[in-house]
């Protein structure tokens, strides 16, 4: 009935509200902070927003954002990993080294150098778990430890060229999607929101619950349509977009959806927000802590390998402070809560894309990386104090 969907979407829109007046602001300060960011660019430069630039910028955000996708996943246990950019230049000079003087076949050391992010994730997650070493302590040696094992896998060699016929690079240079394929994926991505908006709400239907609005279903879809469709159309006006920046999109998309639609997802949501609740709840916290410091280390050996493939060349500052830095403030920026329990996948996509736009726009002003240290250490303290804040109001309601 037409005024069933038109109360259904009413009802959203209070609901809405309500979650907003509750402290559970969501991605909206992000989106908006974005947005501001974005005009006020554009203002002082009028380039920013041209397709070239933007096509750049994706291109600069795949590599610490799935660095930042890992320390969201940490994040929302309530713990930290200082040391994913020494992780990532581990990673770096493995393939480095390995393909360009040991003469390793390049898919053998791309597999060697994630395996050694996956290795070093388990002993992280063995030293908390078994010997109830603070997160913080454990990745701080491991920050220095990793920064010197990096130093001597490449010895003397200060920087190392990797092949530009290599296809790893020729993935993170030169490789765009074609039109037809970035409208497929369009068409792919509002698909999966629409089927699975519609699965949940006919599982509440089968509960005897109340569901969602089928027609906010319909305009939330159609939408992302819109919006992903048109955004592959400017792209394309230009190079097109990047197959590096649609994996680092993909991997965002995988691990959303094992944080919220498998029993492991909710196991990690639980742990971070109660870890005495979850292990009486009978989830195995210990395997939890273990398994995400693991998927952290990994993801940093990937985003490595990225950076490493994007520049084709290996140094002594590959994964050096600013990519740490920059992944860990891209997590918290992005909405994750950094007192654990609260956070998504998205928000390594949201964080990277302010920290970077931050740092493309300042580029194009011709302003040093000073600016750019201070306006991202201000935005990144805006997002904590937002946070508190919104937790604040969230138990002050709770209460009420």
């Amino acid at each position: 009935m037409p005024g069933e969907e038109d109360e259904g979407i009413a009802g959203a829109v209070r609901a809405f509200g309500y979650r907003v007046r509750g402290g559970d602001l969501g991605s909206l300060p992000v989106v908006v902070g974005l947005a501001v960011i974005w005009a006020v660019f554009q203002v002082l430069n009028p380039s920013f927003l041209s397709a070239n630039n933007l096509v750049n910028l994706t291109l600069q955000c795949a590599a610490i954002g799935t660095i930042s996708i890992g320390v969201v996943l940490v994040l929302l246990l309530g713990q930290i990993d200082l040391s994913v950019g020494s992780v990532s230049g581990v990673a770096a000079a493995i393939l480095g080294v390995g393909f360009t003087q040991l003469h390793w076949p390049l898919a053998v050391t791309v597999i060697a150098a994630i395996l050694s992010g996956a290795v070093i994730g388990l002993l992280y997650g063995l030293l908390f778990t078994r010997f109830g070493v603070p997160s913080f302590i454990i990745t701080l040696a491991g920050l220095l430890g990793f920064l010197g094992l990096q130093l001597w896998i490449l010895g003397p060699n200060s920087s190392i060229n990797i092949p530009f016929d290599s296809w790893i690079v020729q993935f993170a240079q030169q490789t765009f999607l074609p039109p037809w394929a970035a409208y497929a994926l369009a068409v792919l991505g509002a698909f999966g929101m629409f089927w699975t908006d519609w699965r949940r709400n006919a599982r509440r239907r089968r509960a005897g619950l109340s569901e969602g609005s089928m027609a906010l279903v319909l305009i939330k879809s159609g939408l992302l349509l819109v919006g992903l469709c048109l955004s592959a159309w400017y792209l394309s006006t230009d190079r097109g977009t990047g197959a590096m920046f649609v994996f680092f999109v993909v991997l965002v998309v995988v691990m959303n959806y094992l944080l919220t639609r498998t029993r492991w997802g909710r196991s990690v949501y639980a742990v971070g927000g109660s870890v005495e609740a979850a292990r009486r709840a009978g989830v195995r916290v210990n395997r939890v802590f273990i398994s995400v410091f693991v998927l952290c280390s990994t993801f940093a050996a990937v985003g490595g390998l990225l950076a490493a493939a994007r520049l084709a060349s290996v140094g002594a500052g590959s994964g050096g402070t600013d990519t740490n830095l920059n992944a860990i403030a891209a997590a918290v920026i992005g909405g994750t809560s950094l007192f654990g329990g609260r956070g998504s996948a998205w928000s390594a996509l949201l964080g990277i894309l302010v920290i970077q736009s931050i740092s493309n726009g300042l580029t194009l002003l011709n302003l040093d990386s000073s600016f750019r240290f201070m306006i991202t250490g201000a935005v990144l303290l805006l997002a904590v104090i937002i946070d508190s804040v919104s937790r604040r109001s969230r138990a002050s309601h709770g209460q009420a």
